[in-house]
């Protein structure tokens, strides 16, 4: 039994690239607003915002934010930040062990 007044949360679902690039060019077309293609295709309107504002910026109509390229590259360099890291503490300790053992 659900507690009340609780939402049941809908589990996460993955779209492709291609269905967002639909659903963007629903929304920027015109005919219907953003409200209302997210109500269609029974989607949240934040997730539809998010779709648009990101075409947006890949696009270069808008430029308050990170594009998909940059987006991608920062993920690569805080991923080899993070490893490099991880080096470093590895070295440090092999120091610290090497060091106490002469």
């Amino acid at each position: 039994m659900e507690p009340v007044g609780k939402k049941k949360r809908r589990s996460r679902r993955v779209f492709t690239p291609e269905f967002k690039a639909e659903i963007v060019e629903l929304c920027q077309r015109g005919d219907r607003s953003l409200g209302q293609v997210a109500r269609d295709f029974d989607l949240t309107e934040t997730a539809v915002r998010a779709w648009v504002k990101q075409a947006e910026l890949d696009a270069g109509t808008r430029t308050d934010g990170l594009t998909s390229a940059e987006r991608d590259e920062l993920a690569a360099l805080r991923a080899e930040n993070r490893r490099l890291r991880e080096d470093n503490e590895i070295l440090k300790r092999a120091t610290i062990f090497f060091a106490s053992m002469s």
